[in-house]
């Protein structure tokens, strides 16, 4: 990927057929099931609103909306939401908008960040701005879920080079950790052309979720470690789950 292109190397990668491709084994069977455990938990009134962020393709906003939620997915990848807006209904919609930025006011019931959806921007007043976006979005005393890697798991087990064989397409994938940031490089060749990219996603611990929802009015009320909803334990999960809810002002 062009240095010039470096700051947003998730617009031009999320947006491109290749990263569906590389993660096409992500399971659909594992999101399910943690949906609805997710929905088993707060279980939610018929019709509450719920905002997927970064919803991607809109596996999860689909699996909501099948548990009787009203649904609406944002993605700042066309792409995605092209290929999203196929499942919309009277109670499931989706829009490009970034995250950074306000939707709605007061509005949803739940908001909901999954697969390690955030961590993406360099500057923290992005990261600011997004937590800002999603506590302005919620009604008061409405709910945030956001579904991180454990950092200190994941920088523990860092592997740093590896192959991939998906469709054909022989994906060659390099891993480091730089200043607080996870940086994986992945390169392939596909009909010819030689293609780069870079995913970028910083190392975020606990703590700097709690002076995120600190500082915007989120309390953190509920802490996971995976996607059956066990404890968080920060030597062995391999999530951070967590559930924060806007406090009234």
């Amino acid at each position: 990927m062009d240095d010039k292109h470096h700051t947003n190397w998730f617009e031009s990668w999320f947006d491109s057929n290749y990263y569906h491709i590389l993660y096409k084994h992500r399971s659909c069977d594992e999101a399910e099931e943690f949906i609805d455990k997710l929905v088993t938990f707060f279980n939610p009134q018929k019709h509450a609103r719920c905002l997927d962020l970064a919803c991607g393709k809109g596996r999860h906003s689909v699996f909501l909306n099948k548990k009787g939620l009203d649904v609406t997915g944002i993605d700042l990848s066309p792409e995605s939401i092209k290929f999203a807006s196929q499942f919309e209904n009277d109670e499931l919609h989706f829009y490009v908008h970034d995250m950074r930025k306000l939707f709605r006011t007061n509005y949803f019931d739940y908001t909901v960040n999954l697969f390690t959806s955030f961590g993406y921007f360099e500057n923290e007043r992005d990261d600011l701005a997004t937590m800002d976006a999603v506590t302005k979005g919620l009604k008061p005393g409405g709910m945030f879920v956001i579904d991180f890697f454990n950092e200190k798991k994941v920088l523990a087990n860092l592997k740093p080079y590896y192959d991939m064989d998906v469709e054909g397409i022989h994906f060659t994938i390099a891993k480091k950790e730089e200043n607080g940031i996870i940086i994986k490089h992945i390169s392939f060749t596909d009909k010819g052309k030689n293609y780069q990219f870079e995913e970028r996603v910083k190392a975020l611990s606990l703590k700097h979720f709690e002076n995120y929802f600190n500082t915007c009015g989120l309390k953190i009320v509920q802490l996971w470690g995976d996607y059956n909803l066990g404890a968080f334990d920060l030597e062995n999960s391999d999530r951070l789950i967590i559930v924060a809810q806007k406090q009234p002002v």
